[in-house]
């Protein structure tokens, strides 16, 4: 998508799949999405979509999210939209300059901070960039970052992932993306105290109840972009086979969103000022695989403004028990009602 497709009338999505009626191909003349076309620093474009009912309800039906902030009314004055209702969009900005259809990658890790929510009935501002790129174990990988920013030039989310640009996914479970600062077990502290939500009373051991769920195919290809005919191993079961997967798999930023709505319960609305999460994923999950996600406080400690911070660490875990996605969060405490 060029600068002068985006100054037009914005649509939700980051393509409009409206023009297929017209033959149009979208992925015509877009780069084939092999490491070796990449150029550092790579500008991803610049896109503006349409914050709507269509968008906040898709959404919720492929994360299973229907609070009634988005709804109804938020604390923040009228209806805002998921926490992570935009990170599909900013992690698939590599597609307005990549054939979409073509890439078969893996998600290994994802970085958001969230500064604002985003307002049903706004237009925000997607802008993105390339900003490295290293070869590990014989894999590509290739590192974004990007921004929403909303209609009066606030921040909403800033997002940092990382992605091996094409590969097998099949074949490289458990690689993740280097050897993480600290290792997170998903294992919880002997008597420690299960907690639906964070306050002042809240202490370093406290576990969050879990949120346990599971993402269905239908979930994982709407999530997936199967409503602008894009084609990868998330949404397609030909391709999911071509990339050595029994089924399709769930994207990365999906988990992603389960473990945010697990930490919006916890943290409130602050979270989504205050948030930030860094997730590594370190083996493919399949769709319909049970999934059980929580967290444990780590610290609670003033930052560098003098907000008192909980940093927690978080998991998801299958079934049989394995640890599938690990990572690291913190927002501000909330202050006692």
């Amino acid at each position: 998508m060029t600068d002068d497709t985006a100054a037009t009338t914005p649509w939700r999505d980051l393509t409009d799949p409206r023009l297929a009626i017209d033959m149009v191909d979208r992925e015509a003349g877009l780069k084939e999405p092999e490491f070796e076309n990449l150029e550092i620093p790579e500008k991803l474009g610049t896109v503006r979509v349409l914050i709507d009912d269509h968008k906040v309800k898709r959404f919720a039906f492929t994360q299973d999210e229907y609070g009634p902030w988005y709804f109804d009314d938020s604390p923040f004055g009228g209806r805002i939209g998921q926490a992570t209702l935009l990170g599909n969009d900013l992690v698939q900005l590599f597609t307005t300059v990549y054939a979409a259809s073509k890439v078969v990658g893996f998600h290994t890790e994802e970085q958001m901070w969230f500064d604002s929510p985003a307002k049903v009935g706004e237009v925000v501002t997607l802008s993105g960039a390339y900003v490295e790129s290293y070869v590990r174990r014989g894999e590509g990988y290739v590192v974004m970052e990007a921004q929403a920013v909303g209609e009066d030039g606030r921040s909403i989310i800033r997002h940092r992932g990382v992605e091996i640009l094409k590969t097998v996914p099949g074949a490289i479970g458990g690689r993740g993306s280097g050897v993480p600062e600290k290792r997170v077990t998903g294992e919880v502290p002997e008597g420690a105290r299960s907690i639906e939500t964070i306050s002042t009373g809240s202490r370093v051991g406290d576990v969050i109840a879990p949120l346990v769920t599971s993402i269905t195919f239908e979930q994982a290809a709407v999530f997936s972009r199967l409503g602008e005919y894009v084609t990868n191993t998330h949404n397609s079961l030909a391709a999911a086979r071509e990339g050595k997967l029994a089924v399709p798999i769930v994207q990365g930023q999906q988990q992603f969103g389960l473990i945010a709505q697990l930490l919006v319960r916890s943290f409130g609305a602050g979270f989504l000022t205050s948030g930030w999460m860094q997730i590594k994923f370190l083996v493919p999950v399949d769709v319909f695989e049970p999934l059980t996600i929580t967290g444990v406080i780590t610290e609670i400690a003033p930052d560098a403004t003098g907000v008192t911070r909980a940093h927690l660490e978080v998991w998801v875990r299958r079934a049989d028990g394995r640890l599938v996605t690990v990572g690291w969060a913190s927002a501000a405490v909330p202050a006692d009602s």
